[in-house]
């Protein structure tokens, strides 16, 4: 699907403003991320290479924030991205469509025989470009049988995931499953990741011969 882009409005940046101030309201920390200029994220940093989305602050580690006088800073201009910032309040399972699909349909599944785990149940964002990010409770590695995976990524301390409105060139980013559906409750990492395992018994994959990227979302166009 092709998604013809448009120019940002002054709504889509209140837009953009509330969801953080959202996130901001429930402890999940945010840093703006570059704005959307046609098909490239600028961030007005002088010489900054990156096209692709990345923050717009340098030291974004260090400012990410929940302070919602700091939001409301950020935003008062420009429409920015929202970055929620990971190994804090929670860390993200970033997986492929295909693992995605079969994790969120396992566990509706469970739900409507009434036997659902309540710790697999949280909030699920989807790309554009059909990364599935899974917000789970932080501070669990990955294990064994996902650490070498390329279509498996665990983001932690140092890390981001970009959160609904936020445009990307190829079109939004969606919740397919919504913080407030879950009660924003976040579920163990661990009993997710079983998860993913299991779906992964369904295929087996090829032998590993590429070098492990850190994500399909941080890097440069």
């Amino acid at each position: 699907m092709r998604w013809t882009l448009r120019p940002f409005t002054s709504f889509e940046r209140l837009r953009l403003r509330r969801a953080a101030g959202r996130f901001a309201g429930h402890g999940w920390p945010v840093t703006p991320g570059a704005y959307l200029a046609g098909r490239r994220f600028a961030c007005d940093r002088a010489g900054c290479p990156t096209t692709g989305c990345h923050p717009a602050d340098e030291h974004w580690e260090r400012t990410a924030s929940a302070d919602p006088a700091r939001i409301r800073r950020w935003w008062r201009r420009r429409p920015h991205a929202v970055l929620l910032a990971t190994g804090h309040t929670f860390d993200a399972l970033e997986v492929s469509a295909f693992l995605g699909l079969r994790v969120l349909g396992a566990t509706r599944l469970h739900a409507g025989l009434g036997s659902t785990p309540p710790r697999v149940r949280g909030p699920v964002a989807v790309t554009p470009t059909a990364r599935w990010m899974f917000l789970v409770r932080p501070g669990d590695p990955l294990r064994p049988e996902l650490e070498e995976r390329l279509d498996v990524v665990r983001h932690g301390p140092g890390s981001w995931v970009p959160a609904p409105p936020t445009r990307l060139p190829e079109g939004p980013v969606r919740w397919m499953v919504a913080p407030h559906e879950c009660r924003w409750r976040l579920p163990d990492s661990y009993a997710v990741q079983a998860m993913l395992v299991d779906a992964l018994g369904a295929r087996r994959p090829a032998t590993r011969a590429l070098p492990r990227r850190p994500s399909t979302l941080h890097h440069a166009a």
